[in-house]
């Protein structure tokens, strides 16, 4: 699977924490299950768009 984060922007976004190198594995896990929610629930309204409500 590729990378769907980038990690630069993860560590900056929790600057004021440490961030163990598999929380980036779990992460990219976790936006790749929401992508497919969401094109799941644009195909079940038939639609080939992603909107912001499939979210």
């Amino acid at each position: 699977m590729s990378d769907l984060i980038v990690k630069a922007a993860v560590k900056d976004a929790l600057s004021d924490h440490n961030v163990s190198a598999d929380f980036y594995d779990s992460l990219n896990e976790e936006v790749a299950e929401l992508l497919d929610d969401a094109a799941e629930r644009a195909e079940a309204n038939d639609r080939k768009t992603v909107q912001p409500r499939d979210l």
